[in-house]
């Protein structure tokens, strides 16, 4: 593979004696990757029932390599029903080694498509907030929907600049993430299209990118709370060069050392000369000629306990007098199966749309956001209709009418196409009204049954493509 002799240059002098053997991982096969929703089941779970041969990712509990030469796992129902994500292994490091606890508020600051969001939100447990923004909007959308395809209910998700965040959450959140924009040089190998984009906008034009993202989160990050930083790129610039920035910048911050794997590398503080940080040896380097992965950094960072504002005072919501078909659809859900208690002063009723809204969030008014919380659905001439964001935050053990579909069955696939399906022999005669539908026990989406008949409400935007 041709590479550019400027990055070539670049990387014998960081690897010295290692470059033959990292030049001659190109020639190596790419390493494809399925990270199990810990949300919605456990590994030892998955593990059984999965139809395709895994092999496990050692340095990450719930990741596993499969064989994307001989599988399409995205073309499996298990995949509709939200059980995991495909994410290259390395890429699954930052989201992974960030240490969330359910209650946490979690920013994602640069988060589409969500393969880190995901894992995030799952580690919350349906705590807490999971807020995940994206500047682009069109990539913010297909974020939205595999937050909604894991069953996270708590989540916002927002389309703004960082530096627009930063004035409505000062010190808020506990726990935040940058997988920051980079001149992606660690993704070489998977991506050849990589280079062209590396010679148009190279590491300086990035560097100056993510100085200006972790100055605007690090006024986001509340005292006591932690900051992961990652790129996909190998630039002492990008890496060190912006830790050991950031802690010029804020001296409260400290680098925290990650939970290690034999794999990985130390961090170089001589890439950042212009002031001594020897901590920055606690900061991770990710090469594919030492794992089977592509290249990565990581920086988990600290910021000092000492608290600068006051956490401001939450008032209560008083329960909400809702309409009596979404009370009586809602009092069907086992809230306590399905993951969480349910609190109705959290029900917010807009514009004939009803969600459920997260804990303790501030005003959002002149922020883009294309979700806040949990949609439940939408009432519509006195009747209620569930949403899918709804369906596949449940399971079947919390809603009284289910119909139980099997992976292998061509009933499955003609539900994931929207098809209507004769359900005779899955339901008593006298069913009817809004089923969720199941593979195994595990949501897919919602059906109406008449007469032995699914009326398919699949949402369409989610339909398995023929």
């Amino acid at each position: 593979m041709y590479l550019p002799e400027e990055f070539e240059v670049k990387m014998r002098r960081l690897l010295g004696d290692e470059y033959e053997n990292y030049t001659a991982c190109y020639e190596e096969p790419r390493y494809y990757g399925l990270r199990v929703n810990t949300k919605k089941i456990s590994v030892e779970e998955f593990v059984r029932i999965c139809p395709f041969a895994l092999r496990p990712i050692p340095w990450i509990d719930n990741g596993f390599y499969y064989d994307g030469e001989k599988v399409s796992p995205a073309k499996h129902p298990y995949y509709f029903a939200g059980l995991y994500y495909l994410q290259e292994p390395s890429a699954m490091t930052p989201a992974d080694r960030l240490p969330i606890e359910p209650g946490d508020k979690v920013l994602d600051i640069c988060a589409a498509p969500g393969g880190k969001a995901t894992e995030l939100g799952a580690g919350l447990k349906g705590r807490g907030l999971l807020a995940a923004n994206d500047i682009s909007s069109s990539r913010a959308k297909g974020l939205l929907k595999n937050i909604e395809l894991f069953g996270i209910g708590n989540a916002l998700v927002l389309s703004e600049e960082p530096g627009r965040l930063a004035g409505y959450f000062p010190e808020y959140f506990d726990k935040i993430l940058i997988d920051a924009p980079c001149s992606g040089e660690g993704m070489f190998r998977k991506d050849k299209k990589m280079v062209k984009a590396w010679k148009e906008h190279g590491p300086e034009f990035f560097s100056k990118l993510q100085r200006s993202i972790v100055l605007q989160a690090a006024g986001m990050l509340r005292p006591g709370g932690y900051l992961m930083y990652s790129t996909c790129t190998f630039d002492g610039l990008e890496n060190e060069g912006t830790i050991g920035w950031l802690l010029e910048q804020f001296p409260e911050f400290t680098i925290e050392k990650i939970r290690p794997y034999e794999g990985f590398a130390e961090g170089r503080p001589e890439e950042y000369p212009d002031r001594e940080f020897p901590d920055l040896k606690k900061t991770v380097r990710i090469f594919p000629h030492r794992m089977q992965g592509e290249g990565h950094y990581l920086a988990l960072l600290r910021k000092r306990e000492e608290r600068f504002l006051e956490p401001p005072v939450r008032k209560r919501r008083k329960p909400n007098r809702l309409p009596e078909e979404l009370s009586d659809f809602l009092a069907k859900i086992d809230w306590d199966a399905a993951g969480g208690g349910f609190d109705i002063g959290r029900v917010k009723l807009q514009g004939g749309r009803v969600y459920y809204m997260p804990e303790e969030l501030p005003s959002l008014e002149g922020l883009r956001f294309l979700r806040t919380g949990l949609l439940l659905g939408e009432l519509k001439k006195n009747r209620f209709e569930p949403s899918q964001a709804l369906a596949m935050c449940l399971d079947a053990a919390s809603y009284p009418e289910v119909i139980i579909l099997k992976p292998e069955e061509e009933r499955t696939v003609r539900y994931l196409k929207g098809e209507t399906l004769n359900v005779e022999s899955l339901v008593s005669d006298k069913a009817k009204g809004w089923h969720l539908v199941c593979v195994d026990k595990y949501p897919l989406g919602w059906g109406k049954v008449s007469g032995g008949v699914l009326k398919n409400k699949y949402l369409p935007g989610w339909r398995m493509q023929s």
